[in-house]
């Protein structure tokens, strides 16, 4: 199984952390996307959007993180953590509900706030301060529901930890290291939630790849 992209990429460490939480043997083939190499042909026949990741599997060939994670989740099922709670129909259903909310609401609001205070800057512009406020007051929305949601259960999905959890680990480590952190620390279940998630083997294994540091704003 080989996974194309920059272990800096939070897509890419989506599903790095997938691979480690099933301990799953792989093999990362760097992909420099300063130099643009997710646009040459040789990418493009791998992912026709020129993003990483990309995954490889024998014959198989899947981009988009979620469905690489989707997976590998599913081909590994008896191997390392549960991500799916596949026993349980009820559970499963759980899990895509909160990795949907992840993907709709979560997602777009914090990578608007990570894409103009990390990648905007790589290209030599400045963040827009307006951008970072309306999404953060999105983000801030959506934390007040994991806030509630966290208060009844250990992970979102239930007591143990899946997909639904691991999904938001990349972007919010970036997040953390941002002067907006107090989004996170100021909801003490979506805090006691976050510092579990980061301490977790897997992560500690995916955390020195993520190495680009926002903007102060």
């Amino acid at each position: 199984m080989k996974v194309y992209g920059d272990e800096m990429s939070a897509s890419v460490a989506r599903v790095l952390l997938c691979l480690h939480e099933k301990n799953t043997e792989f093999e990362l083939v760097p992909v420099n996307l300063f130099a643009c190499h997710h646009k040459l042909p040789s990418f493009l026949s791998m992912n026709p959007f020129g993003q990483v990741p990309a995954l490889q599997d024998d014959d198989l060939t899947l981009f988009e993180s979620r469905a690489i994670t989707a997976y590998i989740a599913e081909k590994h099922r008896d191997k390392g953590t549960d991500l799916t709670r596949h026993e349980n129909s009820k559970e499963a259903a759980i899990v895509k509900l909160w990795s949907e909310v992840e993907a709709h609401h979560f997602n777009p609001a914090i990578f608007a706030v990570i894409n103009q205070l990390i990648v905007v800057p790589l290209q030599g512009e400045s963040p827009d301060a307006a951008i970072v406020e309306k999404n953060l007051e999105k983000l801030g929305k959506v934390l007040d529901v994991y806030e509630e949601r966290l208060g009844k259960t250990k992970y979102l999905a239930g007591d143990t930890y899946t997909l639904a959890d691991l999904h938001h680990v990349p972007y919010t480590y970036y997040f953390m290291k941002t002067s907006h952190a107090g989004l996170i620390n100021d909801r003490p279940n979506v805090k006691a939630w976050w510092e579990d998630l980061c301490s977790r083997p897997a992560f500690l294994k995916v955390s020195p790849g993520l190495t680009v540091s926002p903007t102060t704003n």
